[in-house]
């Protein structure tokens, strides 16, 4: 069991207090999704928009309980998700910040470019993107259509295909695009693309779900890089593009993880406060999933940790990932139950909840694309099984 005491208990309870102002607001975001800018002065949304930056270019860290909290580290990102994913999913997903674009330029980016990143995320609340699934290809860096052609003149790139799914592709100013500049498995690439940039184009995209995170397409009609926005040019051929890909995702899923969880938590803390006076089987059933939620949860923590310890060691991460989506969906689908047949329409939460948890499934990978790395991890005997 990993308890948290001392500095990441604060951290908890701290986030635990913004995750109530985002649930407050999360009806309301949920229908009118193009409006998040209204939120900027909830502490959820301003603050997180200045943390997940690196020390060196941060002097506004989070301070809880006397502590400092930068968001770099997995297991603080799990902490600090969790709860705001119980607060809602949606909101946190459509947050401004550098999620997971931060990540990646934080593992490929040179000094310049890390520089520049987070400073222009620093000053002020920017909302950034993360452009990698295709609409054909999904996620899949080997089928990538998107291209990045050297200009004639030497003077940088040029960015011609399209991207689908992405997280605040409508509102963001600047994020990662992940192209090819030939055919090898070595040519996937990434760049820093500012979203003013002529021949860049974003759409949104109707979802039953996570509609405040306002997923978009991404049309890239010649769109000029700078030859300095090329990200891992210090780095050697094998580490510049898929390698930093990976490292993201493993490092990002524990806390996709930590995200399913809270929305299952919410849902079963709504049934324990909804209905307080159950009978025998709801109670033997309702114990069954905080079971599952504190196993996944514990899971969970151990992933962050092995990930922060290497992260090219993503095997726990897939498994935490996989089986948070599963607890996710299997509790909030289960929770309206406890409230009869017309649940869904009585209680909006509960039916806001079981749509948005079924986006934990698609995010940072499918189960079937966690269940080959698990595999590939337990024929590797690099998960702790014999």
């Amino acid at each position: 069991m990993i308890e948290l005491e001392g500095r990441l208990s604060a951290l908890r309870d701290h986030a635990r207090a913004w995750a109530d102002s985002l649930r407050d607001h999360a009806l309301e975001a949920d229908r009118h999704p193009d409006s998040l800018d209204r939120y900027l002065d909830l502490p959820a949304f301003s603050r997180l928009a200045s943390l997940q930056i690196p020390p060196e270019y941060n002097d506004d860290p989070l301070e809880a309980g006397g502590h400092r909290f930068y968001l770099m580290d997995p297991l603080e990102r799990v902490v600090c998700f969790e709860e705001l994913a119980r607060g809602d999913l949606g909101m946190l997903l459509g947050a401004p910040g550098a999620p997971m674009a931060g990540v990646l330029v934080a593992e490929l980016g040179d000094d310049a470019q890390k520089e520049w990143f987070f400073e222009y995320v620093r000053k002020r609340p920017v909302w950034t993107f993360f452009g990698l699934t295709e609409p054909a290809g999904g996620s899949a860096a080997l089928d990538l259509k998107t291209t990045l052609t050297a200009r004639p003149d030497g003077a940088g790139w040029l960015l011609e295909g399209a991207k689908r799914h992405v997280g605040n592709a409508t509102r963001a100013d600047v994020g990662v695009i992940f192209a090819r500049t030939g055919t090898g498995p070595l040519s996937v690439r990434a760049v820093l693309v500012e979203t003013r940039s002529p021949g860049f184009t974003a759409t949104p995209v109707d979802t039953l779900g996570l509609r405040a995170a306002r997923l978009g397409e991404i049309t890239l009609d010649s769109v000029e890089v700078p030859a300095e926005r090329l990200l891992g040019r210090h780095l050697t051929s094998t580490r510049r593009g898929m390698w930093g890909w990976l490292r993201t995702f493993n490092l990002l899923r524990p806390t996709v993880a930590a995200m399913g969880i809270g929305v299952a938590q919410a849902a079963y803390d709504y049934v324990l406060t909804g209905r307080r006076v159950l009978r025998q089987d709801e109670r033997i059933r309702l114990a069954g999933m905080g079971q599952r939620i504190e196993a996944v949860r514990q899971l969970t923590r151990r992933a962050a940790m092995a990930v922060a310890a290497d992260p090219s060691d993503g095997y726990l991460a897939s498994a935490a990932k996989m089986r948070a989506a599963r607890v996710a969906e299997e509790v909030t689908m289960s929770a309206p139950e406890f409230f009869g047949p017309g649940a869904l329409l009585e209680h909006p939460l509960l039916e806001k909840w079981a749509r948005d948890a079924r986006g934990i499934e698609y995010m940072e990978g499918t189960t079937n694309v966690q269940r080959l790395n698990v595999f590939a991890g337990l024929g590797r005997g690099k998960l702790g099984i014999d």
